[in-house]
């Protein structure tokens, strides 16, 4: 059997060899800090990040397994919840945990609520979920680790918010709980909660609210006098909540946060075995060790921003996106999808290829995300974008009339690729499609 093209060295090298390589190897990645990058990296400032170094430093080497053996991890967890349940409107009887980003999350409150109507309604043997059809994939993916069916309702037309009556409509003796975003991935918007919950509260179901990209934002883009739905636990039927603080809440990668309404429902999420012969075993989310790093740093950010720098950072990133979103509209060929609420939005066009508008972004030195349904470009708006905001629209700009006047330019890149998957009939062939190009990304080269 040929061995791999990477193996283990007969002889370690030396640490100066070591970080030249790493130097070497990232050249290729994206340089995010020239405000190119529209997702993926949430930057308050240097020197916030640099604090946050340090910070997760400080606990490079301690386990959140034990809160015992660490009492500081245990001290930084339950105050970034304590904190974070303040700013939803909590009281003193919410609780939670923290996770390892929005994924884990929604998986934790999935798990949860499965085992919470286990025991409340025994009767259901097989229990299912109601979500906007704009819900995250986690919830997909936490449908299959966790056998709870997802029933995915189509968004309203017009709003692109989740559509309460069909939502309503959806529900069956096997529902267990019903689902909304604040805001949600592709378009901003924030579904209609209130409305939501009271539904969920005379089901007797829980209802819970993904804010794991806005939750960070929404609390302060409304004390800047933003009008944003009531989403959080001052709605009586609310009964879960999670909050990425890696996203806008500038933590360092990953951190975030499972707040539910009461004990009584956050109990079913820990993991209890007492019969392994290495001890009683007992976990609070999907992982067994837990970095102390990213729980030491999201405390640290949370404690050194607090409110007054989280407004000032709200500020500067609703000018920004305001200022965006009035360029975008400005130039006739595109337009916004939805309301967007925050700094979360997306725009197409009904006379351009989007995608191919996209592909001549990227060569400009622009990175905008795609997706579909419709096709549009997709970006998320971090301080550090504040001072590009007039030589993007430039950009876009000629990008549009670029393609007006070679409209038989085809596109390439991203665009072939997505056009491609958006066009397939069968989405079975697009998930063959899909993972087949992500074991090619990972193959040894």
């Amino acid at each position: 059997m040929a061995r791999p093209k990477v193996v283990l060295p007969d002889k370690g090298i030396s640490e100066k060899e070591v970080l030249k390589k790493m130097e070497e190897i990232r050249e290729d990645d994206i340089n995010w800090k020239d405000g190119k990058v529209w997702s993926l990296v949430y930057h308050a400032s240097e020197d916030h990040t640099e604090m946050l170094k340090k910070a997760s430093n400080m606990f490079f080497s301690k386990n959140a397994l034990s809160p015992m053996a660490f009492p500081s991890l245990k001290k930084f967890e339950t105050e970034v919840i304590s904190m974070a349940v303040d700013l939803f409107g909590g009281d003193n009887r919410c609780c939670g945990s923290m996770t390892s980003g929005g994924t884990e999350s929604l998986l934790m409150a999935i798990k949860t609520y499965r085992e919470w109507a286990r025991e409340k309604y025994p009767e259901i043997k097989e229990p299912e979920m109601v979500v906007p059809s704009s819900a995250h994939p986690s919830f997909d993916k936490a449908a299959d680790y966790f056998g709870v069916k997802i029933v995915k309702v189509p968004v309203d037309k017009e709003t692109h918010r989740a559509d309460v009556k069909g939502m309503e409509n959806a529900i069956t003796k096997n529902t267990i709980l019903m689902v909304g975003s604040a805001c949600d991935f592709p378009r901003g918007v924030v579904d209609p909660i209130t409305e939501l919950a009271n539904i969920a509260k005379e089901r007797g179901i829980g209802m819970h609210v993904d804010a794991c990209l806005g939750g960070f934002m929404l609390p302060f883009v409304k004390k800047l006098g933003n009008n944003v739905p009531d989403f959080d636990f001052s709605v009586p039927g609310v009964t879960s909540i999670s909050a990425d603080v890696h996203k806008y809440g500038y933590g360092a990668k990953g951190a975030s946060t499972i707040m539910y309404r009461r004990e009584r429902v956050w109990k079913h999420q820990f993991s209890v075995y007492t019969d392994w012969t290495g001890g009683i075993y007992i976990s609070p989310s999907m992982r067994g060790t837990r970095p102390g790093g990213p729980i030491a740093a999201a405390w640290a950010s949370m404690k050194a921003l607090g409110e007054d720098g989280y407004l000032g950072l709200a500020k500067v990133v609703m000018k920004a996106t305001k200022e965006l979103i009035d360029g975008i509209n400005q130039i006739p060929e595109l337009y916004i999808i939805g309301d967007p609420v925050m700094s979360v939005f997306s725009f197409t066009s009904d006379s351009l290829d989007i995608y191919n508008l996209g592909d001549i972004m990227d060569k400009k030195g622009w990175h905008l995300d795609r997706i579909q349904f419709p096709n549009a470009l997709h970006m998320m708006v971090n301080p550090h974008h504040a001072s590009i905001v007039d030589t993007f629209l430039k950009d876009l700009k000629e990008a549009v009339k670029q393609i007006k006047e070679h409209p038989e330019a085809s596109s390439d890149g991203d665009a072939a690729i997505y056009g491609m998957v958006a066009s397939l009939p069968d989405r079975n062939k697009v998930k063959d499609y899909i993972v087949n190009f992500l074991k090619s990304q990972y193959k040894f080269k």
